[in-house]
């Protein structure tokens, strides 16, 4: 029986092979399936390995079947985090997805998902804006200015025209760079603050985007009619949450995986009950969102396996029609060596 040989999808194939309009689109096609009940994950949703002492060293794995489209794959990633360093979002970090054929098992691709991983993690949640942003933002406040702040950047200047973007970050250096360059790509004032709050009070909507693990913003900050997004673990005071007008989560079964959001439950600052949607119940019209002009909106994602593997199969595919990417070979028997002939006697 013949099988296809694999494709290695490197990090420079994939920016010029997945766009980030194509990862907004995928992204808001995949919670579609997650609403329709297509999609298909591990049991359970993910694997961990941590080794603190001696290594700080820490494997996440995740695998899904999506069947409308249809592809299976396994998400596997290795960082090195000790609490003053964490490489999750480093191109130095081990990142891959791999491929197989749902109906075959055939392996089909590896795919290196650095930049799948970091345009994810912005499109997923800037998507959710269509239902929850406030008409018009002018706005827009970036608290942190790393690869998230960066991605979800791309992201939002798609959908909207702001007036006034402001950031901060731990370095000055950092921040004032960023500023200059985005403030010549967009034609528009960026400028650099020196802290959260002046970054995110007055702004239409703001972005929590950092690798602390302390509190960034305090939800007194937050306007009437604004929108904050949270994309890691503390971006919001926990006693806040239960203080915005809606919560909408990507999954509140995979964010009760995340340690500081499950220990935020567990003390009874934030329940279930006070959850108004998850994102895919937006996209399909089952919740509403925005409904009121004055509404403070928490929209928190932790990242759905989903989504990562449907951008996988988007760049396999583009790479396969495109002649990109790196040949691997198959497992297959080694053709049989011919025998010596018997000496005559």
């Amino acid at each position: 029986m013949s099988h296809p040989d694999l494709l290695f999808v490197s990090y420079q194939d994939s920016l010029d092979l997945l766009s980030v309009d194509d990862a907004m689109r995928i992204c808001e096609d995949v919670y579609r399936m997650l609403a329709r009940g297509t999609v298909a994950h591990s049991r359970p949703p993910s694997f961990k390995l941590d080794v603190a002492e001696e290594f700080n060293n820490h494997w996440h794995v995740k695998a899904a079947l999506l069947k409308e489209i249809p592809t299976t794959g396994v998400r596997l990633y290795n960082y090195f985090d000790d609490g003053k360093r964490n490489t999750v979002g480093a191109l130095e970090c081990g990142r891959y997805v791999l491929l197989c054929d749902p109906k075959t098992g055939h392996g089909l691709a590896v795919v290196d998902e650095h930049w799948t991983y970091g345009i994810r993690s912005a499109a997923a949640a800037t998507i959710a804006c269509k239902w929850l942003a406030p008409e018009e933002p002018r706005v827009l406040g970036l608290v942190g200015v790393g690869a998230m702040g960066t991605n979800t950047l791309h992201c939002l200047s798609r959908l909207y025209s702001f007036e006034e973007i402001r950031c901060t970050s731990l370095r000055r250096e950092t921040r004032e760079a960023f500023a200059a360059r985005w403030s010549a790509e967009l034609g528009i004032a960026v400028r650099p603050c020196d802290t959260v709050e002046e970054v995110v009070r007055g702004a239409d909507i703001a972005v929590g985007g950092t690798t602390s693990s302390e509190v960034m913003t305090r939800e007194h900050w937050l306007k009437p009619g604004s929108l904050f997004i949270s994309l890691a673990r503390r971006e919001l005071d926990p006693e806040g949450w239960a203080r915005m007008d809606k919560v909408v989560l990507d999954s509140w079964e995979m964010n009760m995986r995340m340690p500081v959001f499950a220990s935020m439950v567990e003390k009874g600052q934030f329940r279930k009950e006070s959850v108004h949607a998850e994102i895919q119940e937006l996209v399909v019209g089952a919740k509403p969102g925005r409904t009121r002009r004055e509404e403070r909106i928490l929209l928190h994602t932790t990242g759905l396996v989903a989504h990562d593997i449907a951008l996988a199969h988007h760049l396999y595919v583009n790479a396969r029609e495109s002649g990109r990417g790196i040949v691997l070979p198959a497992a297959r028997p080694r053709a049989a060596q011919p025998q010596a002939a018997e000496p005559r006697a």
